[in-house]
């Protein structure tokens, strides 16, 4: 591992208000290029303040413009931990779950193709097993993967495929890590690596408790069949670990960056009852290379996030919460060292 020199810090306008655990994707629509906000907590981090917002900046405009909030089939409106992909032209964002006024969590089944120009969606067939703080790949510009996350009562170690093309569900294999909720993915080609998140356990005086996982797998798509995934561990980059970093691919290297290394709910509260803090960490793997590097690190921390957009070779996290457990509207950028 080595470190890196430290990077310019690039910016986009920040969102209309603060944001977290909002979903967020990126689409490209006759050579123009997206950034997409769907759903999340606002600034109060209150049961009440999670909605079913939507904002859509076009990259190179001054700011972003407010489009209609994702439906939902479940009473409550507003998800928390949904999770969205940009395949060319359209956004697909998968469950999340909602929050009710005496705190009753549920994990949405629903799936829905966004088109940013028309400002429409199209209600696609349900998730088989709904999930939430789950992790949503694309591959072949075609399948959806959703691996592990969140159902209702515990985690999964499920990997649920969507074809876009034939609008239907499959089973993959199965996730052979710890099942886990908040963890961090990212896919290049048909390498899928996926590090960390929150493990439920059993006590034997106590009712179920949580605990951050440190662990990295690496899963190889199979060329002739998209269900078969080869699934083998990997070193953790530092051994500790992170619970709702921000990832992507870029330029055959996986990051992730960011996070806490304190699980937490959504009040940014750790369940041990201490304030999370936010980490400014960034690790690179190299597909090629097969290895971990840590880079030098970005220079405002931040937590809370469900995915992190590259442009023009610039990684972007989308509002999040900072290290002072603070909602935040920024939008702050990395570049990718070549």
């Amino acid at each position: 591992m080595s470190l890196l020199f430290s990077l310019a810090l690039a910016s986009l306008p920040a969102l209309p208000e603060p944001v977290a655990n909002n979903a967020v994707a990126k689409v490209t629509v006759q050579n123009q290029t997206y950034f997409l906000s769907f759903m999340g907590l606002g600034g109060d981090k209150q049961y009440s303040s999670v909605h079913n917002k939507v904002w859509a900046l076009k990259v190179g405009d001054s700011q972003w413009q407010s489009k209609t909030g994702v439906p939902s089939s479940l009473p409550l409106k507003g998800r928390l931990a949904s999770t969205a992909v940009g395949l060319g032209e359209y956004a697909y964002v998968f469950g999340g779950y909602t929050v009710a006024e005496d705190h009753t969590e549920v994990s949405s089944p629903d799936v829905y193709k966004y088109d940013v120009i028309k400002d429409t969606y199209t209600h696609l067939a349900s998730m088989p097993v709904p999930v939430d703080d789950s992790v949503a790949l694309s591959y072949k510009a075609r399948y959806i993967y959703l691996i592990s996350g969140w159902h209702n009562d515990g985690n999964v170690n499920l990997v649920q495929v969507y074809d876009t093309q034939n609008n239907t569900w499959q089973q993959a294999s199965p996730f052979l890590g710890e099942p886990v909720f908040g963890q961090a993915a990212a896919i290049s080609a048909n390498t899928i690596v996926i590090c960390d998140g929150v493990k439920t356990q059993a006590n034997p005086d106590s009712r179920r408790s949580f605990a951050g996982v440190a662990q990295c797998l690496k899963g190889t798509i199979d060329s002739t069949n998209p269900q078969k995934i080869d699934w083998r561990t990997l070193p953790h980059p530092t051994g500790t670990a992170h619970y709702r970093m921000a990832a992507t691919s870029y330029n055959g290297n996986i990051y992730m960056m960011a996070g806490s290394n304190n699980p937490y709910n959504y009040s940014a509260i750790g369940y041990d009852g201490k304030p999370a803090p936010a980490s400014d960490h960034v690790w690179r793997f190299s597909i090629e290379k097969n290895e971990w590097q840590i880079l030098s690190p970005v220079e405002v921390k931040s937590m809370d996030h469900r995915g992190l957009l590259e442009h023009s070779g610039v990684l972007y996290r989308i509002g999040g919460i900072d290290n002072s457990q603070q909602v935040s509207a920024n939008v702050l950028g990395y570049e990718a060292p070549k």
